[in-house]
């Protein structure tokens, strides 16, 4: 068994996390922040950490090593969602540039971190190109799914190629609906998180057509998310190894599903951390090195 930092399904063996403490800060911060930042309603600061310690205990528990992002004062609440500002390679971090402005300060706080515990920054997306890690999955080893959306745009992705063809990877390109629009966080795992090589969990409503075919031709079969679960986040959902997950609690149908496909599925409860924002279990960690 080896390891690599491109896989978002095999067993996971160290990542990183923001707790609520060093994101949220307090509730000076939060009330100041979480109506600009478009969260649903204000998150609890109490409640949040308990969600959060029950969800840290599911990702440790599996034999992962959390390395925990410090509170920066340049960045907002929704650092939190720490996949965004950074995507994983064998050979170093890549740090985006964002396409929502107010969180344009976090891949410069998760460079820190980085070279803080000695890993390599491959390079970086800069201005005019954006990116989000939301919009960035590994559909194998060398096969990189990035979507074309409000938050990462062409500019971004062609940077993106040039990082990462020289290494033997292949940047495929999903064109994604408008959907709801500029205004709405809505990225490529929106609509579809790998949990094993040949397995991932779907929303075909929203998923591109080429993208959906090209999945099915790679000998990937769905678990399909119902449109009752569409927006309590069915769809985002966690490899912690493959077929072994973790999701927002709520999403029955799709929880069956996955259990019927083989999986083993842990939930943890995440009105506070979760719901309100937006951001489910894969955006609440950057993983890094996987088993495979």
């Amino acid at each position: 068994m080896k390891t690599t930092f491109q896989s978002d399904y095999g067993k996971l063996k160290s990542v990183f996390i923001k707790r609520p403490k060093e994101a949220f800060v307090d509730e000076n911060q939060i009330a100041s922040q979480w109506k600009d930042l478009n969260f649903l309603s204000k998150p609890d600061l109490t409640k949040a950490e308990v969600e959060y310690a029950a969800f840290e205990k599911m990702i440790t528990q599996q034999g992962a090593v959390t390395l925990t992002l410090p509170f920066d004062s340049s960045v907002t609440m929704d650092s939190i969602y720490c996949r965004d500002a950074a995507i994983a390679t064998d050979y170093g971090m890549i740090l985006c540039n964002m396409g929502k402005p107010a969180r344009k300060n976090e891949p410069a706080a998760e460079r820190k971190a980085f070279e803080n515990n000695n890993i390599k920054i491959l390079g970086e997306i800069t201005h005019p190109g954006t990116l989000e890690g939301g919009d960035v999955a590994w559909v194998d080893e060398h096969t990189l799914a990035v979507g074309h959306t409000y938050r990462t745009n062409w500019e971004g992705i062609r940077q993106l190629k040039h990082l990462v063809e020289p290494h033997g990877i292949k940047v495929w390109v999903a064109e994604m609906p408008h959907y709801k629009g500029p205004s709405d966080v809505f990225h490529l795992m929106s609509v579809f998180s790998p949990v094993d090589k040949n397995l991932a969990v779907v929303y075909s409503p929203l998923m591109p057509i080429s993208f959906r075919h090209g999945l099915l031709e790679h000998g990937i079969s769905f678990v399909e998310v119902p449109d009752s679960e569409w927006d309590s986040m069915g769809c985002n959902v966690l490899a912690i190894a493959p077929r072994e997950v973790i999701m927002v609690k709520g999403n029955p149908i799709t929880k069956q599903r996955l259990v019927d496909a083989g999986c083993t599925v842990h939930e943890y409860e995440g009105q506070e951390i979760s719901v309100k924002g937006g951001g489910g279990p894969t955006c609440l960690t950057r993983p890094l090195e996987r088993f495979i």
